[in-house]
């Protein structure tokens, strides 16, 4: 039963991180797009916003990158 329950509990793991890996990936592909979706806008408003979220954006990718660090695992 302890084999069991040590299996399961990897599993999870890693499902917890492979989804970690792909949220990290998407951050890091908006934050590439963001500033030239602002560049692009043809609003200032809409500019403004795509400017808050690419701050937003680093943010998140900065918690991600301490989850990893937290974890000893690669982002």
């Amino acid at each position: 039963m302890a084999t069991a329950k040590k299996a399961a509990t990897k599993g999870l793991e890693a499902l917890f991180l492979d989804g970690l890996k792909d949220i990290y990936y998407a951050e890091k592909k908006i934050l590439k797009a963001l500033p030239k979706m602002a560049k692009g806008a043809e609003s200032e408003d809409l500019a403004a916003a795509f400017e808050k979220h690419l701050a937003e954006t680093e943010g998140q990718v900065d918690r991600l990158e301490q989850v990893f660090e937290l974890l000893d695992k690669p982002a």
